[in-house]
């Protein structure tokens, strides 16, 4: 009895406020429908994920006296020219260097060789010739067998050509009436949600700021970071410089591992090219050198309102939104951590009154 008593005095805490109620089965019902229906419903994801991007381009001019609707039709043509000049320059790059690196898979583990031949003598304490030796052969048998499977799972896992047209029909078309239609769709919105809601328009208020400060934030960071990378390894005549770029930009998407974990594939294409020369330094160097900058200049200028989550927190919440949602989940992992604690601050709680149990 002692325990249920425990269970109820819980529940009226916390679940006395029947907006409180109303807010869970929201959360129940958004999880669900993601959960089960993600894969269905990507396209209208991707469009609105793309159309909350681009509003803020339309914000910005209107504020310069754009009528809004010109504002619209203008930043779609943009939005379309930008899609068209990423498919005629960026993917077949990308897609070119990526079959390169492929078909030299098995002469990489020669160069690799070449280059740490000398590693055991300058680290015999570490290393020893034959265990090099041993870890080289092994690797090279893996390697010279990889590059068909490699490139066979590439190409099966391209979507196919009707999924690659439903998206390239629809996308635009969802972009578009997203941002024409974004106040009656809010209208909409509003009307099914009950009329006095201080918890619903507290944790939308946080959520506003802090999504929209990030997804801008972090889109315009990879744009950044990954067109940089690939202009300064392009100057210091590094292979495969457009998938490396990339990767580096990319890699902004997953805090604190994404850096870490990219490092390797940089720094493995810069040993079979170099080998340990003053080349291989300037490379990584410049690489340093960017990584700092990205952490101490760009982020604090995009990041406006701070995410206030320990990193910890931000790690538990990139691996559980990934594995539930794969690549958007790592996207917006850190929104979506914010989203739980901007519920949890906003949450209402019924404080016993003084001399009753607590």
């Amino acid at each position: 009895m002692r325990f249920l008593e425990v269970i109820g005095s819980w529940i009226n805490r916390y679940f006395s406020n029947e907006e409180a109620i109303y807010l869970v089965v929201l959360l129940v019902i958004g999880f669900f429908v993601l959960f089960i229906l993600g894969g269905v419903l990507a396209p209208v994801l991707t469009g609105l994920v793309l159309a909350f991007l681009l509003q803020g381009l339309v914000k910005k001019l209107v504020q310069w006296h754009v009528p809004e609707i010109g504002a619209v039709y203008l930043t779609f043509f943009l939005f379309i020219g930008g899609v068209i000049a990423l498919m005629l320059f960026v993917v077949p790059l990308v897609w070119r260097q990526l079959q390169g690196l492929v078909d030299a898979l098995p002469n990489i583990m020669v160069r690799l060789q070449e280059a740490t031949q000398n590693l055991a003598t300058a680290f015999p304490e570490i290393v020893t010739d034959e265990q090099i030796g041993v870890w080289l052969d092994a690797a090279a048998s893996e390697l010279g067998n990889l590059s068909g499977p490699v490139l066979e799972a590439l190409v099966t896992n391209v979507p196919s050509l009707v999924a690659f047209l439903i998206y390239l029909v629809l996308v635009p078309i969802l972009v578009f009436f997203f941002l024409k239609d974004r106040r009656q769709l809010l209208d909409w919105l509003v009307s099914v949600l009950p009329q006095r809601r201080p918890l619903l328009n507290s944790v939308g208020d946080e959520m506003n700021v802090q999504l929209a400060n990030y997804v801008r934030g972090k889109f315009i960071e990879i744009i950044i970071v990954g067109s940089t990378t690939f202009v300064v390894f392009s100057l210091l005549g590094l292979n495969f410089a457009a998938l490396l770029g990339v990767l580096v930009g990319f890699s902004v998407l997953i805090p604190f591992i994404g850096a870490a974990v990219v490092t390797i594939p940089v720094l493995l294409v810069g040993i079979i090219q170099f080998g340990w020369s003053w080349d291989l330094t300037y490379v990584m160097a410049a690489y340093g050198i960017i990584q700092a900058l990205d952490g101490n200049v760009l982020v604090p200028l995009l990041f406006s309102e701070a995410v206030d989550l320990h990193p910890i927190a931000i790690i538990v919440a990139v691996l559980a939104f990934g594995g539930l949602w794969g690549v958007w989940g790592v996207f917006f992992a850190i929104p979506l951590a914010t989203l739980v604690k901007a519920i949890y601050n906003a949450w209402p709680r019924d404080i016993p009154a003084e001399g009753e149990p607590g």
